[in-house]
C-alpha cells in the first residue's frame, strides 16, 4: 500500500488530460489527419517531407500546420513505444525481457525524480531479478547502483554488500561487452569497403579476433560470445574463406541452441543469412537448399529477413543453374502481399530478377517442356526491349544488368545491329561512370562483350577476350548485398551461357 500511495500522489501532480498513442482505438477513426499520416507512412507513400505535406495539406513542408502536425504525429508515436505488444509468438524470452526492464528502468527514474524512494527500491529489485537470470549487465549495474544507495540510506549492511558486489562484478562484464561491440563495430565500418582501401584490415581483424576469443573465455556474455562468432565470420568472409565461415556459423547456431535463455531471432538470422552467403559462393545447391529449407521456417514469411533470405536462395539457384527452383523461388517472393511494402530499391532488384529469369526459359523453353509452362503473362519482351533504361547514378548497376539483358535477347533473335547499339552504351558506362575499384568484375565483362563487336559476332574470330576472362578468374564473384557487387549471373557463366548461344 505504501508504494501505490507514493504513485498515486506523483501522478495527482503531474497527470496529463489525456494519453495519445496509437492503438487499435485510435486507428479506427480514419478520418483523423494523423491516422492518414500513419496509413501513408506505412504504405510507402512519402520519400520526404514536401512528398507528406503535399499529400496531407496540398502545403509546403515549411507550412506551420504540417509541421505542428508532424511533431505532434512524432510524439504520438514515441508514447506508442511504451506500450508496444511484446507478446507476439516471434519475439523471443530474451528480447522480451530486455524490453521489459528497460521500460521499468525508466520508470525506476521517473519515481526517483519525484521523491518516491521506496516505490522505485521495490521496482529495482524486480528488474534486477529478471536482468541477473538473463545477464542484462547495463541494468544490473544500473539496478544494482540504485539499490545499494537504498542499503546505504537505510543502514541495510547485508544488502549493502550484495549489491555492491553485483555493481562491481558486472561493471566488468559491462566493460567487456562494450569493448566487443567497439571491436565489431570496427570490422562493421571497413566491411563494404573495397579490398583496395582495407591492405592493413586482415591484419586488424586478426587481432580483434584473438582479443574476443580472450574476453569470451573471461566473461560469460552473450553479447561477447555473440560478438566474437560474428567478426570470426566476417574474419574469413572478407578473406573468402567461405569453409571456415561456416563452421563459425555452425558454431554460433550451436551456442544458441545450447543456451535457449540468450535466444534473439536478429542475432540467429544474422549467422543463418552469412551461411546463405557461404553457401552462394560455394555454389553448394545441395547444402544450401537443405539449409534454405530448414531455416526459412525461422522467419515470418513476409518479414524483411525473410525476403533478404528468398534473395540468397533465388542467387544461390541462379548461379547453381537450378533455374526451375529459382523460378518457384522468386514467383513465392514476389508474389507475397508483403513484397509491395518493400523498398523500391529492393524490388527493383527483384524485377531485374524475373527479367533473366524470363531470359532463361525463352532461352530453354525449346528444349525443355518444363520452361516451357514456366512463362511469365505478365512479361511484354517488345516492351521491355524498347525500354531506353535509365537509373539514378547510385543504381547505375542496374542499368547495366538490364541493358546485358536486352543484349542476350537480342543475340537470342540474332538482331546484332541491337546488341552494337547497346554494347557501345555499356562501353560507354565502363569507360566515364563505372569505378574501377568498385565494378571491376562488370568493367571485365563489359570488355569482353566488346570483343563480341569486334570480331562480328563470330566466335573463331574473337580475341583479346582470354585477358579479361582471367582476370574475373582471378577476382571471383563476391556479394556482401550491396548492389554494385550484384550478379544475377557471375560474369564468367553469363560469358559461356552467350558463346554457347553463339555457336
Amino acid at each position: 500500500m505504501k508504494n501505490l500511495i507514493e504513485i498515486s500522489k506523483i501522478v495527482t501532480k503531474k497527470k496529463v488530460r489525456k494519453i495519445e498513442i496509437f492503438d487499435d482505438h485510435s486507428l479506427k477513426h480514419k478520418n483523423s489527419k494523423f491516422n492518414e499520416f500513419y496509413e501513408a507512412l506505412m504504405a510507402n507513400k512519402f520519400k520526404n517531407d514536401r512528398d507528406a505535406a503535399t499529400f496531407l495539406y496540398g502545403c509546403s513542408p515549411t507550412d506551420d500546420k504540417y509541421r505542428q502536425l508532424k511533431s505532434r504525429f512524432r510524439k504520438r508515436l514515441l508514447n506508442t513505444l511504451f506500450f508496444l505488444d511484446i507478446n507476439l509468438p516471434s519475439t523471443s524470452s530474451y528480447d522480451r525481457a530486455y524490453y521489459s526492464v528497460n521500460k521499468d528502468w525508466t520508470l525506476v527514474k521517473i519515481l526517483l525524480s519525484n521523491g518516491a524512494d521506496h516505490t522505485a527500491a521495490s521496482l529495482a529489485r524486480q528488474i534486477l531479478t529478471i536482468s541477473l537470470k538473463f545477464k542484462f549487465a547495463d541494468v544490473i549495474v544500473n539496478c544494482s547502483r540504485i539499490l545499494r544507495r537504498y542499503a546505504a540510506k537505510y543502514g541495510d549492511d547485508k544488502n549493502y554488500e550484495e549489491y555492491d558486489q553485483n555493481s562491481k562484478q558486472y561493471q566488468n562484464v559491462l566493460d567487456a561487452e562494450i569493448r566487443s561491440e567497439e571491436l565489431y563495430q570496427r570490422v562493421i565500418m571497413n566491411y563494404h569497403k573495397p579490398s583496395t582501401k582495407n591492405e592493413n584490415l586482415a591484419e586488424k581483424i586478426d587481432t580483434y579476433c584473438d582479443a574476443l576469443v580472450g574476453l569470451s573465455e573471461i566473461y560469460d556474455s552473450p553479447i561477447v560470445i555473440y560478438n566474437m562468432y560474428l567478426v570470426w565470420a566476417y574474419r574469413y568472409e572478407m578473406l573468402h574463406d567461405f569453409s571456415d565461415m561456416l563452421e563459425v556459423c555452425n558454431k554460433a547456431e550451436n551456442y544458441i541452441e545450447e543456451n535457449p535463455i540468450y535466444y534473439q531471432s536478429e542475432k540467429l538470422a544474422t549467422f543463418q543469412l552469412k551461411k546463405m552467403s557461404a553457401y552462394l559462393h560455394l555454389r553448394d545447391w545441395k547444402n544450401g537448399k537443405i539449409n534454405a529449407e530448414k531455416c526459412l521456417q525461422s522467419f515470418p514469411k513476409g518479414s524483411d529477413t525473410w525476403f533478404d533470405f528468398m534473395e540468397y536462395y533465388l542467387l544461390l539457384a541462379l548461379h547453381t543453374d537450378n533455374y526451375i527452383n529459382a523460378i518457384a523461388i522468386s514467383n513465392e517472393a514476389t508474389e507475397h502481399n508483403k513484397f509491395k511494402k518493400l523498398s523500391s530499391l529492393t524490388r527493383e532488384k527483384w524485377r531485374i530478377y524475373t527479367v533473366y529469369l524470363n531470359y532463361i526459359i525463352e532461352s530453354q523453353a525449346e528444349n525443355n517442356p518444363i520452361m516451357q509452362t514456366q512463362r511469365k503473362k505478365t512479361f511484354r519482351l517488345s516492351r521491355f526491349l524498347n525500354d531506353p533504361i535509365l537509373y539514378p547514378k547510385d543504381q547505375r548497376i542496374f542499368t547495366v544488368h538490364l541493358v546485358v539483358a536486352q543484349i542476350l535477347f537480342f543475340l537470342e533473335k540474332k538482331s546484332y545491329s541491337n546488341v552494337t547499339e547497346r554494347i557501345e552504351r555499356l562501353k560507354s558506362y565502363a569507360n566515364r561512370q563505372l569505378k574501377k575499384d568498385e565494378y571491376f568484375r562488370a568493367i571485365q565483362f563489359i570488355r569482353m562483350l566488346q570483343q563480341l563487336v569486334k570480331s562480328d559476332y563470330q566466335i573463331e574470330n574473337l580475341s583479346n577476350n582470354d585477358k579479361y576472362y582471367q582476370r574475373l578468374i582471378e577476382q571471383p564473384f563476391f556479394y556482401r548485398g550491396l548492389i554494385a557487387e550484384l550478379e544475377i549471373i557471375p560474369y564468367e557463366k553469363l560469358w559461356n551461357l552467350i558463346l554457347s548461344r553463339l555457336k
